[in-house]
């Protein structure tokens, strides 16, 4: 799975032409989100796809303009647990990984896109053996 970062203007009808694009290229969501920012200016989403080349291709081919594509980190919190993400984000934190998005995908599975991957990634593995071997709560 990779995350594609895409930017568009802030109008009536932008996610339209996304989703259309993507829907015309048999190209599937897997989860994701779209923010205003720049003043409401423009628009930026993060989405993540099994076949980012297939979206990429397609959302460029349509004038829809992807700024960066990146691996990411897939985990499951505890959803009963209160307090998962921040456990988390303090261990990222600590370990001195920047995560610089965050979302979930269509199966509640927490996404992150982190700016040191192999180290996220271990102290995600790392997270989530100490939280399994707990007990709940």
């Amino acid at each position: 799975m990779k995350d594609l970062e895409i930017v568009f203007d802030n109008r009536p009808g932008a996610l339209a032409e996304m989703g259309e694009a993507l829907g015309k290229a048999g190209v599937n969501l897997e989860g994701g989100g779209v923010w205003s920012c720049d003043g409401g200016k423009s628009s930026v989403a993060h989405f993540l796809f099994d076949d980012a080349d297939a979206a990429r291709k397609c959302l460029e081919e349509a004038g829809i303009r992807v700024v960066d594509e990146r691996e990411v980190l897939t985990l499951r919190l505890r959803q009963i647990e209160p307090g998962q993400l921040g456990k988390l984000a303090r261990r990222m934190a600590d370990g001195g990984v920047n995560i610089q998005v965050q979302y979930t995908d269509h199966h509640n599975q927490l996404i992150l896109v982190v700016d040191k991957l192999v180290k996220g990634r271990a102290i995600a593995q790392a997270w989530m053996r100490e939280r399994d071997s707990k007990p709940l709560g």
